[in-house]
């Protein structure tokens, strides 16, 4: 038996058997990576239980997930608050673009317009509800927090995917009026069902798209990956993170043969015409948060900027909206909106002395999860914003691409990142995503309900850490749970 912590919320936690069965429960055609034998995980997992009632308090700063940068705050505005060091200056700037960044755009040129001809939303705000996750819709329901990335085989002339011939990189299925959309699209669900190493079910589900009365033929090989909206707080920060850091943390041949392998994705950058790392968008595509940000405007909303100068639509639809024109955002509100979400801060940690808390926390290491998820990192100094400079953070990300699986894949390449590939998500924040927005969901394309489902869906090389989770004993998942909660 485990010893009990005389705590506010203490448990105890039961004797531990565990059968693992790792052949059966690997992805169909993947490699099975390194998994500890199930003893060793026990003994580790027994230590550090047993350890708990030793744990010294965690120092103050343990809950500064975001430095100097961090918020008290655990509302539904948790992700939407100004990061704590900003001066008076800075504040200002951060309101503007927080006003472009709600903003819905309409039809037209002048304030407020530049919305379509072709568009998934009308503003920041109507994906990045609270500045959160999206939310992946019901059966028969329109998509409002996600998109749907396409190209055909092949790379673009700097290296990225392939547009898909009369329909770009996106699908647009909204327009204005006298534009017909891009295609409609249809969502579906296949479900599947598993048991954990005590024989408690679960059951996980995939989203399934269909693309309907498309404006003309859609091209042969289309290559289609859905993408739900990440939240927006602490981007300033990973893009303080130095390329040498994100260089270090890399291991692309596995050297040290733990079965991960995480890698830098080479995007374009656009402003300075070059390849550069990329840190931004689910599989790293993007360098810097000026180019995401312009690029949401161009292809979420249709609005082209300095950076995107073109309509999606041009050369696809024989309509006056279509042609090139003078921008419709112009830079400072570009830039305001790119300051805006690189100052939003980062939600404090919370409750981080609970003793199941700690032992969740110690799980979250033993089994392999902080490989990929790292939980503490160093900003360099930013170019333009010292609020975000010298910071130490707590993201739980390596900023990588990793193989996660033929159950993850898109099977859609995106510069370096192969169809299998997806950058690390950070996971400081995760606690509050349902109290920012409730439905919103976890993975590339919100099919994870919940953060269980999340790690039960991971594979490739994270195939070891979801087994260790699957096989634990439902107080320990319990405990893995609860701290990932706290963050």
């Amino acid at each position: 038996m485990y010893p009990r912590e005389p705590h506010r919320g203490s448990v105890q936690f039961g004797t531990m058997s565990v059968l693992c069965l790792v052949a059966a429960c690997a992805d169909a055609h993947d490699p099975v990576r390194p998994v500890r034998p199930a003893s060793a995980l026990i003994d580790s997992v027994s230590l550090a239980v047993s350890q708990a009632s030793y744990f010294p308090p965690l120092p103050p700063e343990e809950a500064l997930l975001g430095g100097a940068t961090t918020v008290f705050d655990a509302t539904d505005e948790a992700f939407e608050q100004p990061a704590a060091n900003l001066t008076p200056a800075d504040l200002l700037i951060h309101t503007a673009g927080d006003v472009a960044f709600a903003q819905v755009l309409v039809p037209g040129a002048g304030p407020g317009g530049g919305l379509g001809p072709t568009f998934d939303n009308a503003s920041c705000g109507g994906c990045h509800a609270g500045d959160g996750r999206g939310v992946l819709p019901a059966p028969g329901s329109p998509l409002e927090s996600m998109l749907l990335r396409l190209s055909i085989p092949g790379s673009s002339p700097t290296g990225g995917p392939l547009a898909a011939p009369g329909f770009g990189d996106q699908l647009q299925h909204n327009a204005i009026p006298g534009v017909s959309p891009e295609a409609g699209v249809q969502v579906s669900y296949v479900f599947t069902s598993g048991r954990y190493g005590d024989g408690t079910r679960f059951s996980l589900r995939q989203p399934l798209f269909q693309l309907t009365s498309p404006w003309t033929g859609l091209p042969a090989g289309l290559l289609v990956s859905p993408r739900v909206a990440p939240p927006n707080f602490g981007l300033g920060l990973l893009e303080a993170i130095p390329d040498a850091t994100l260089l270090a943390l890399s291991d692309e041949f596995d050297r040290n043969h733990d079965g991960v392998s995480g890698r830098v994705n080479q995007a374009w950058d656009v402003a300075n015409s070059r390849p550069a790392i990329g840190r931004f968008g689910l599989k790293a595509n993007t360098p810097a948060l000026r180019q995401q940000s312009a690029g949401a405007y161009n292809g979420d909303m249709g609005a082209t900027t300095s950076l995107f100068p073109a309509e999606s639509c041009e050369g696809q639809y024989a309509v006056a909206e279509c042609a090139r024109h003078a921008p419709d955002i112009d830079d400072a509100t570009l830039d305001a909106v790119a300051f805006y979400v690189a100052t939003l801060a980062v939600p404090a940690r919370r409750n981080m002395n609970n003793p199941v808390i700690r032992v969740g926390q110690t799980i979250f290491g033993v089994i392999g999860c902080a490989t990929c998820h790292i939980p503490l990192l160093q900003t360099g100094a930013h170019p333009t914003i010292p609020a975000v400079s010298n910071q130490t953070i707590r993201p739980y990300t390596d900023l990588l691409l990793h193989d996660m699986g033929s159950g993850l894949a898109d099977n859609r390449p995106d510069f370096l990142a192969s169809g299998r590939e997806w950058r690390t998500a950070p996971l400081w924040g995760i606690g509050l995503t349902k109290t920012v927005l409730q439905g919103a969901g976890f993975l590339h394309d919100g099919r994870a309900r919940t953060l269980p489902e999340a790690v039960l869906s991971h594979g490739g090389e994270a195939f070891g850490s979801r087994e260790a989770f699957r096989l634990l004993p439902a107080p320990l998942r319990s405990a893995l749970l609860a701290f990932l909660g706290s963050l």
